[in-house]
């Protein structure tokens, strides 16, 4: 069970930021991502760059911040596989699917559905695998203390 921390959650964030700069980067799939868009759609979006990153960071927290207690109810973070099932499952139960209405509805090509959703799979694991690492590194830092004489594991 991963406890609730603030340090784990803004990291998990900041994660999915670096995941999403580096997966829509010009030379990932930024180009093909962009193949539909005006000059003025482009450079509209360039103005909204540093708020963006700060709404995306601050929605990925969010995620994470669910994320621990749907990983929790579920027991899936006992294990690096426990995280990237969690992680999968979510994006086969609620991103996979609500993103289809973009190519049913919005008439967006199959490419762009699979840039953006893999995106997804890839970002929702990256997340739940930073939420296991600080998770355990914060528990064990929480369960241990120094008696002067190095440090000692405290067992429940």
């Amino acid at each position: 069970m991963i406890a609730v921390s603030l340090v784990p959650i803004i990291a998990a964030g900041v994660a999915s930021v670096i995941v999403g700069w580096i997966w829509f980067h010009p030379k990932v799939f930024g180009a093909s991502y962009m193949a539909g868009m005006t000059p003025e759609m482009q450079m509209r979006g360039k103005k909204h760059i540093p708020i963006s990153v700060i709404v995306t960071l601050l929605a990925s927290m969010l995620i994470a911040w669910v994320m621990i207690f749907v990983g929790n109810a579920l027991n899936e973070f006992i294990d690096w596989i426990g995280a990237v099932e969690l992680g999968f499952w979510i994006w086969v139960g609620f991103v996979a699917p609500s993103m289809l209405g973009m190519v049913l509805w919005e008439q967006k090509s199959i490419k762009l559905y699979l840039i953006n959703s893999i995106y997804w799979l890839v970002n929702l694991i990256v997340i739940a695998l930073v939420l296991l690492l600080g998770g355990q590194y914060f528990s064990g830092v929480a369960n241990s203390y120094d008696t002067g004489a190095g440090t000692q594991q405290v067992t429940e």
